[in-house]
């Protein structure tokens, strides 16, 4: 059956502002003059999203944004490359959710979130869950970024995209109730690919090793379970195969927003032309690569030929 659109993405949509390089010092001085103040689209969806259009591919975007000039700019970029909006949220009840990124020397970032803005308002009302069936992937783009979509409402997402004959795909952010690999049991069976960090992962399972990890989500009912290792790369496992994919070698970090997102986007790639499971990952590991070379989550800036170059020097 033809399909509408090659990929749903579903999370936020956000308007990112990072800065850097900064230290603890930014807080002792009236004024703190950095090389790069920037402004870019950013969210995990967002993010997934605007690489996967860029790529070729044909994109719907499910999110919440607020009616004013932050949301307006999200949908102007969406319209300009065609990623399909009819299903963002436009709620003048609350304002578009804008990130301000400190970046610090090594490329690593600390978030301020507005508590009142669009980044965590999604609810399962917000997602049309009948209209799974007119697309081939279906990306969840951050588990426990949503307060109000718990393992209940996850389930429910998920057995819908798996209902109308979708692949799943899901990433993670860290928890934030402290939840465990038991608390996610009812809805991973339904994920195909799964993208946690390292990080992540460990909070969640308990554990330290990665190939450990990896067998906890696989126990859990986890199709593939595909660790990112930053620097070092990944970690691939389903019940049949399993290795590690080394990171691109000549990547130069400078800010590695949005990095996670890229890998999530390279990948998605990778399974929508048909790939096998080694050529997404360096795909992904590909894409993670240029994203960490320039400040912003600038996905849009991603392109192809790229991404196969350095998948071929991986």
């Amino acid at each position: 059956m033809l399909k509408t659109f090659d990929a749903a993405i579903i999370g936020a949509a956000i308007i990112d502002i990072p800065a850097g390089p900064v230290d603890a010092s930014v807080f002792e001085t009236g004024s703190h003059p950095v090389p790069s103040v920037t402004m870019s689209l950013g969210g995990d969806a967002m993010n997934q999203a605007a690489l996967l259009a860029n790529l070729g591919h044909s994109v719907e975007l499910i999110s919440k944004i607020g009616a004013d000039l932050p949301g307006q700019m999200i949908l102007d970029y969406c319209h300009q490359t065609f990623i399909n909006t009819e299903h963002v949220i436009r709620d003048p009840a609350i304002s578009t959710g804008i990130n301000l990124v400190l970046v610090d020397a090594a490329g690593e970032r600390s978030f301020i979130t507005s508590q009142r803005g669009s980044l965590r308002r999604l609810t399962l009302e917000d997602i049309p869950l009948d209209i799974f069936s007119d697309t081939s992937l279906i990306s969840f783009a951050s588990i426990f970024v949503f307060p109000y979509l718990r393992a209940p409402e996850l389930a429910a997402i998920f057995q819908a995209a798996k209902k109308a004959g979708a692949i799943l795909c899901a990433d993670m952010t860290k928890r934030k109730n402290q939840e465990t690999i038991e608390d996610m049991r009812p809805y991973l069976p339904y994920v195909d690919y799964l993208f946690p960090n390292l990080e992540e992962a460990r909070l969640v399972t308990g554990l330290k090793d990665p190939e450990q990890i990896a067998d906890a989500f696989l126990q859990a009912g986890v199709g593939h379970i595909v660790i990112k290792l930053g620097a070092r790369g990944c970690l691939c496992a389903s019940a049949g195969e399993r290795f590690y994919t080394r990171a691109y070698p000549g990547a130069r970090c400078v800010d590695t927003t949005g990095a996670g997102d890229a890998f999530a986007g390279g990948f998605i790639h990778g399974l929508l032309n048909h790939r096998g499971l080694k050529v997404c990952a360096r795909y992904a590991n590909a894409a993670a690569s240029i994203a960490v070379e320039r400040p912003g989550a600038l996905q849009n800036e991603i392109h192809l030929e790229e991404i196969l170059r350095r998948a071929d020097e991986i």
